[in-house]
């Protein structure tokens, strides 16, 4: 497949450029779901794993965290290392690593045997990242942007789907079968990428400035809006157990909250990256933190149903945001768009973990209600500090477009 640096779309025969993209962009999305079903879907395992292996929940933490904290940790040594391979071998080890990870953990092993299996399914995991971000970026070039918002978009499906068949798997099978099933998935989608990924190599820009010219700066700022709206959306999921349950709901209720949470942040992703087109990321940010902050403090003054009511609204832009701040990266990349992507999952995987930790001392040393407001606070600091942004911009990133009169940039 031809290569093209960051920013430009890739040149073929037009017959055939619209379906080898999104061969692409399809190649990036289905591993994007596996590998983040494979993340969440962890979760349903951890109550077994502390009944069978004997485990505090501090000690339960640390086990949880030999995944996430080499998924994060890896992030930007897998991307240097495996710069050279492409996005087809890339994905495929990622996913073939990923499955054996929960293939040892699937083997009579004990607990060591366990710990060594989450470890190398992080490590796969951590590859998969930047590079199928990294591939819909040079797929698509400066039109990426909505590309990047599906590509987003699928890892939320990814985190519903799997979660819930293994949920319903292991009364049956037990935890064991259950995640060589999980294992067998990701082969499976290994030779269902074959076809799909390409073969040869991308090239990477130097490292010289993008398109527009911008520096490093605005890469930084972007980054720590992009810690700070993570670690938003993480603050309030832990509370909002805690919340809907001081209004009268039981557990049913607190799925059914989750459920419509994460259904409005499945939709906040797939259509706010489009959102950021027309409204320019400034603006678009603005409006969705700003929505962000008002929602979350609004769940605290209303009773259950209104409360189940708003949490799709609020789902949307908790969610969303994330997108606009994705398909960013490329253009503040400094030329190396897959180091970049690799920086910034690295920082919001960081923020992702360290933020409950946070929000919940502060919660114990006043209330719930202070840590659901600290979180809000956190979304309404992003609102001034996504105008320093707009300098490091070029113009179509930073102000709506489709304006009348002005065509469309592609």
């Amino acid at each position: 497949m031809p290569v093209a640096p960051p920013g430009k779309p890739l040149k073929m025969n037009p017959q055939h450029w619209w379906t080898e993209k999104k061969k692409s962009l399809t190649g990036a999305c289905l591993a994007h779901a596996v590998h983040d079903g494979y993340t969440d879907a962890l979760y349903v395992f951890l109550p077994i794993w502390q009944a069978q292996f004997g485990l505090s929940y501090a000690m339960l933490a640390i086990i949880r965290a030999l995944y996430s904290g080499t998924m994060g940790g890896l992030q930007i040594p897998a991307d240097r290392a495996l710069r050279g391979l492409s996005p087809r071998a890339a994905l495929i080890l990622s996913t073939v690593l990923a499955a054996t990870g929960l293939l040892i953990m699937a083997l009579p092993f004990g607990l060591p045997g366990l710990c060594v299996g989450l470890v190398v399914a992080g490590i796969g995991s951590s590859i998969q990242h930047p590079c199928g971000s990294m591939l819909v970026t040079v797929s698509y070039g400066a039109a990426s942007r909505h590309p990047l918002g599906i590509y987003n978009f699928s890892g939320d499906l990814g985190k519903a789907a799997l979660p819930a068949l293994v949920a319903v798997l292991l009364p049956t099978l037990g935890w064991q079968p259950v995640l060589g099933l999980m294992a067998a998935i990701g082969l499976v989608l290994s030779i269902a990428l074959l076809p799909l990924a390409p073969a040869a190599p991308i090239a990477r820009a130097a490292k010289t400035g993008t398109a527009s010219g911008q520096g490093r700066g605005g890469f930084g700022i972007l980054t720590v809006i992009g810690a700070l709206d993570t670690a938003t959306r993480m603050g309030y999921l832990l509370f909002l157990p805690f919340l809907i349950q001081g209004q009268g709901g039981d557990s049913a209720t607190v799925g059914l909250a989750l459920a419509l949470l994460f259904i409005g942040g499945a939709l906040g992703k797939a259509t706010c990256g489009l959102l950021g087109e027309r409204l320019g990321v400034v603006g678009s940010v603005m409006v969705t933190e700003a929505a962000t902050a008002v929602l979350i403090a609004a769940t605290l003054l209303t009773s259950l149903t209104p409360t189940l009511v708003l949490l799709p609204l609020l789902g949307i832009v908790l969610n969303g945001t994330s997108s606009v701040l994705y398909g960013t990266v490329p253009e503040l990349s400094n030329g190396d768009t897959g180091r970049a992507f690799a920086v910034f999952y690295t920082s919001v995987i960081g923020s992702g973990g360290l933020a409950p930790i946070l929000y919940g001392a502060i919660a114990d040393h006043s209330s719930q209600t202070t840590g659901v407001l600290a979180s809000a606070a956190t979304a309404a600091l992003i609102v001034p500090l996504v105008l320093m942004l707009r300098p490091h911009l070029g113009a179509a990133a930073a102000e709506p477009h489709g304006k009348p009169g002005l065509p469309r940039s592609a």
